[in-house]
């Protein structure tokens, strides 16, 4: 059997667990935010000046675009970590919704061009009004556009990967799924996960 072979299985068996985690919490601590009579709206009442940019829509759904990456570029030793990192994240986010859960301050709203309707309707879908911070969204983009900046690729292609993460990280909010404290206790939750798993293998 061939390391690419290896590679596909073993990135399927991290992406499996990754995934069995993630619709486990998230869903979960979404139903529970919705029955609780008491959220907390964690934003500064300026925030909700912030325009709805529905073009930004397209840089908040290309993280789906990084899930097929990682076989691509990271041994799977790499991938190991990397999978272990988002399964910690996941988990961490999730205790820290259940003690501090939050809801969404904008009104959604499907911006009025139709070309929007279906794409808007398909983020509602996935993405509940609760449970903002940290943003998830944010955590996974980061973790995987960090493993990847990790390999040391060349420098354009680094700036490219930092470039996506900034575009992930403001469309967030410009597509009105997130505030700026999600953003900014996700890196802080990132970092957290990346030191505690820097020797993990």
């Amino acid at each position: 059997m061939d390391s690419k072979t290896n590679n596909a299985r073993g990135f399927l068996f991290w992406a499996t667990l990754v995934g069995l985690v993630f619709f486990t919490v998230y869903p979960a601590c979404n139903w529970l935010s919705a029955q609780r009579d008491t959220v907390h709206r964690f934003y500064f009442a300026w925030e909700l000046g912030i325009p709805l940019v529905p073009e930004f829509l397209w840089a908040y759904l290309s993280m789906y675009v990084l899930f097929v990456l990682p076989p691509f570029f990271l041994d799977p030793v790499r991938q190991k970590r990397l999978a272990l990192q988002l399964i910690s994240g996941t988990l961490a986010a999730g205790l820290i919704f259940l003690m501090f859960p939050s809801t969404l301050g904008f009104t959604r709203a499907i911006p009025g061009s139709s070309f929007y309707d279906g794409p808007f309707r398909f983020m509602f879908s996935i993405d509940q009004p609760y449970n903002m911070w940290p943003s998830l969204h944010v955590v996974y983009s980061a973790l995987i556009l960090l493993a990847l900046i990790d390999r040391a690729p060349p420098v354009k292609w680094q700036a490219g990967a930092w470039f996506w993460l900034a575009l992930i990280s403001v469309s967030t909010i410009l597509v009105h799924q997130h505030h700026l404290l999600d953003i900014f206790s996700a890196y802080i939750l990132v970092g957290v996960v990346r030191l505690a798993h820097s020797k993990g293998g």
